[in-house]
């Protein structure tokens, strides 16, 4: 649900944020907002060039990382816009999302879940949702210096028919397991085999992937 091109969610967002982190007692509260452009005619994309209508974006998220369960955290945010998909084609959507997350690696522990709701300005349609979610478990192998990480990802998309505003965003049903070898603290090395299958279609799709990563 959150990729690069991808649809279902905004991955970019141009305009002004803040954020902050207040102690709270030990909870750590961590919060962000932000106001700016909306989506471009075409979902996949953020309006770079200036919002495509008067209205702006604005986002909202919130998460806890307590002192006393270190490496656990949870959270929840926000997303509003108006998205003109076509001439005549309005709608305002709606994004909520819930997250929680342990790394602490034996095990990790990741879940996500988000629902966009869409709301036809002209009060023709009927309002939809469509929901999707991921959880990945890990663990870090007490042996090799700690180097290897096998991990299981189950990932899950519904588009509802009634969702015009999401008509060209398919749906997911699929498994990931994959295998990460830390080849430094700074590079990564991904292997991982994906089984999956876009409904209604019942033709699983099965494939291997490398994957390589830095940072800096």
């Amino acid at each position: 649900m959150a990729q690069f091109g991808g649809r279902f969610l905004p991955i970019h967002f141009v305009g002004a944020q803040v954020e902050g982190t207040i102690p709270a007692g030990g909870l750590n509260l961590n919060y962000n907002a932000g106001f700016g452009n909306g989506r471009a005619p075409v979902l996949s994309r953020a309006g770079d060039a200036g919002d495509i209508n008067n209205n702006k974006a604005w986002l909202g998220n919130i998460n806890v990382r307590p002192n006393h369960a270190y490496g656990l955290q949870f959270g929840a945010s926000v997303y509003q816009d108006r998205i003109d998909v076509s001439p005549g084609e309005r709608f305002r959507e709606w994004i909520t999302s819930g997250h929680v997350v342990w790394t602490r690696e034996t095990p990790e522990i990741i879940a996500e879940v988000a629902n966009v709701r869409h709301k036809d300005f002209a009060g023709i349609l009927p309002v939809s949702n469509s929901q999707a979610f991921y959880v990945q478990s890990a663990y870090r192998l007490p042996f090799g210096d700690r180097a290897w990480k096998p991990y299981y990802r189950y990932e899950y998309i519904h588009i509802p028919r009634s969702d015009v505003a999401f008509r060209t965003v398919p749906n997911l049903s699929g498994s990931i397991i994959g295998l990460r070898y830390d080849l430094t603290e700074f590079a990564a090395l991904k292997f991982e085999y994906r089984n999956q299958r876009r409904p209604p279609d019942p033709v699983r799709i099965n494939s291997a992937w490398v994957q390589t990563s830095f940072t800096f």
